[in-house]
């Protein structure tokens, strides 16, 4: 931290400092300037203004309605029971929860969009992704703001765009202003253009600059992943967690059982670090995935996404192996390559880099990104691969098909179709982070607390840097708790008295 001795000049003097442009920071501003609209409020952004929204731009968009509490604390609590969120803070969550939806039909007016039912990408009005965990009562409907992709970021930062709020892109949080003995915040040290400022927070300061997944080597060092890709933003790097790290903040979630957002099979372009989705919406079939021995690892055709890439293993919901069965790769005929672009062009960064993928991937195939060989053997070499084990792992898997039962993971009768129809093609596959959920400790008033629990005077802190999800994670949850912190967060830095 600085201390404020350390301080000879302020480059600038706000009310109310938000560090982080996406759907949290814009939430805080926006019920700032509602609590106080004489506020002065800025955000500061490490990105440019092109790559500006952290993980919503990228997210699928949902946004879960729920009418009782109740049920959605008890929904909530089963979900966290390997590592309980305290009760009161689900307890006013849930609450909130329920009371949110007009909030975000408001937004959704102001910025001139439309606010549905649904998720805005299939039939499905509601995502139920743990029903024997009490999902049927907890959750109304999934919501959404079109268009997908990126439809609630555009209100939102649309609304942001109609208020007076001064936003500095290209500005990183280097570090806090403190009091070293209280830890009371001032302010913040940013960088701009490679020199340091100093911006005043006359009433506090909020932390919003979303996770750590873009960071490789906080991944190994907090989860012990080898290497794993993040589907949003590249600019989660994990600053927040450090800033607060050094503010004297506790820290938790920073792993939890897994990732509460799963681990999903993700296809990288070697242009980018962000990856593709591989496609979750396949129309055929005649294909599978194997591990590094060669072998079939999971049932590649279930619905992983209607629980964020966690299956049930000896009773318990562990994310997919996809981080630890590594190198892994998609082997498929013809007929396969033909019917099916390989990525789901939604639910990735790629799109905001304007990175597209061919719907037959033939584009792919020419540029060497897909594996192409006449022969089994032929692709196996191709991978690296020992042809026999691979070839034998295929005929098992067409033997099934021709039996109607797989029997080594279950697959649905429907969807075993043999790989016969040459050429054959291969795909690496790469383990994809939706987000972390790791950061501060805080409270529902989005106040952070330190080892023992105390409030770090104004210090705040928003959406998914130190979010309450501890294990299993509900879809439609983490950018509704982005809103909700975000609101408290604003709301209660612009009503506090300045510091003298």
């Amino acid at each position: 931290m600085s201390s404020l001795a350390s301080v000879t000049q302020w480059h600038h003097e706000v009310d109310v400092l938000i560090c982080g442009f996406g759907l949290a920071g814009a939430s805080a501003a926006i019920e700032a300037l509602e609590a106080d609209p004489a506020a002065r409020v800025m955000i500061i952004e490490k990105m440019p203004e092109h790559q500006a929204g952290g993980n919503t731009r990228a997210s699928g968009q949902s946004l879960m309605i729920s009418k009782n509490a109740q049920a959605l604390k008890d929904y909530q609590r089963l979900m966290s029971e390997s590592n309980p969120i305290p009760e009161d803070m689900l307890d006013t969550w849930a609450t909130r929860m329920t009371q949110l939806e007009p909030w975000i039909q408001a937004r959704a007016d102001e910025a001139g969009a439309r606010f549905i039912k649904g998720t805005g990408f299939s039939e499905r009005e509601a995502v139920l992704e743990y029903p024997e965990l009490g999902a049927q009562e907890a959750v109304a409907y999934t919501a959404t703001i079109l268009p997908i992709p990126a439809g609630v970021w555009l209100a939102f930062k649309a609304n942001v765009d109609k208020r007076p709020v001064e936003v500095l892109y290209q500005t990183p949080l280097v570090e806090l202003i403190q009091d070293p003995d209280s830890l009371e915040v001032f302010g913040a040290v940013v960088e701009q253009q490679g020199q340091r400022r100093h911006i005043k927070a006359r009433r506090g300061v909020i932390i919003a600059v979303g996770g750590y997944e873009a960071d490789l080597e906080m991944q190994r060092n907090y989860c012990g992943y080898q290497d794993v890709y993040p589907m949003g933003t590249p600019g989660n790097t994990g600053d927040g967690v450090r800033v607060l790290q050094k503010a004297g903040a506790e820290l938790w979630h920073m792993r939890n059982k897994g990732q509460s957002g799963g681990i999903w099979p993700g296809i990288q372009h070697p242009s980018v670090n962000t990856v593709f989705l591989r496609n979750i919406f396949m129309q055929t079939f005649s294909w599978l995935e194997i591990a590094a021995d060669n072998q079939r690892f999971y049932n590649e055709t279930a619905e992983l996404q209607l629980t964020h890439y966690k299956e049930k293993i000896h009773g318990h919901w562990v994310d997919t192996p996809h981080v630890s069965a590594q190198p892994v790769h998609m082997i498929f005929d013809e007929a396969t390559r033909e019917a099916n672009c390989l990525v789901t062009k939604a639910f990735t960064w790629n799109i905001v880099e304007g990175l597209d993928w061919s719907d037959d991937n033939s584009a792919e195939v020419a540029q060497g990104l897909v594996l192409k060989a006449e022969t089994l053997t032929e692709l196996a070499r191709k991978m690296g691969r020992d042809p026999a084990a691979v070839q034998a792992t295929v005929s098992q898997y067409n033997a099934d098909c021709a039996k109607g039962q797989d029997t080594r993971f279950g697959r649905h009768p429907a969807t075993l179709q043999p790989i016969t129809s040459g050429p054959f093609y291969a795909v690496r596959l790469v383990p994809a982070l939706v987000c972390t959920s790791g950061g501060a400790k805080r409270n529902m008033e989005a106040e952070v607390l330190d080892p023992k629990g105390r409030p770090i005077p104004r210090l705040y802190e928003a959406g998914e840097c130190g979010s309450m999800f501890s294990n299993l994670y509900q879809n439609g949850c983490y950018l509704t708790e982005a809103m909700i912190t975000g609101r408290a967060a604003g709301k209660n830095v612009a009503l506090s008295k300045p510091w003298a």
